[in-house]
């Protein structure tokens, strides 16, 4: 005996809206997602652009510089000229892959692991940044007090320090915006949560 046929019409129309409505859940989150994930991407986009202009203004100004200038104010340009190059490399492979990147690829599972892990290199990068200020200033003291061109070492330490301070503040900087757009995922993700030992489902009634 067919039981569905036996259950009130109030209680038919009941689980007719339920599966409905969960057809419904599900196509609203696929375009939350592609939404957070297109977002996302732009920010990346727009960082690396920052990254790339402030790359492109070291390089300029360290090639038309350090063959002016002499002393400290040499190797200060000479170093900016340095990080200009590395910088332009690294901006130049994150804006391509972030626009080769399909917004559309991830789900919701992918769209947590990535925003966990921009954040956490961020955060990581922004640890560095501050090694590198230490680095630069160890170098202009240790220009006091040493006879073996003091000038390189000063102009190199005060470099590091520059490219060190503006970093930091980049990574913080894109790490907030990151991190406020990852509060739109919230909703979404409800018990789910990572721990060093990778990610768990938690159902919430």
């Amino acid at each position: 005996m067919n039981t569905n046929n036996n259950l009130p019409t109030p209680y038919r129309f009941l689980l007719i809206l339920l599966c409905l409505g969960s057809a419904n859940l599900l196509m609203g989150q696929d375009a939350v997602l592609l939404n957070f994930n297109t977002q996302r991407l732009q920010i990346n986009r727009t960082a690396m652009t920052v990254l790339g202009g402030w790359a492109i203004g070291n390089l300029a100004s360290g090639a038309l510089l350090t063959g002016q200038k002499t002393g400290k104010a040499k190797y200060f340009h000479q170093m900016n000229l340095g990080w200009g190059a590395i910088n332009l490399g690294i901006a130049g492979f994150a804006y391509y892959n972030a626009i080769k990147t399909d917004p559309a690829a991830f789900d919701l599972l992918g769209s947590f692991k990535e925003q966990e892990k921009i954040t956490r290199i961020l955060l990581f990068n922004a640890g560095l940044d501050i090694g590198y200020i230490m680095g630069g200033a160890y170098l202009r003291e240790r220009a006091k007090t040493t006879t073996n061109n003091p000038e390189r070492l000063a102009g190199f330490g005060e470099s590091i320090m520059l490219q060190g301070a503006f970093l930091f503040v980049f990574d913080l900087a894109v790490f907030w915006v990151h991190h406020q757009h990852g509060k739109d995922l919230h909703p979404l993700i409800g018990g789910l949560s990572f721990s060093g030992n990778g990610l768990s489902w938690r159902l919430m009634f």
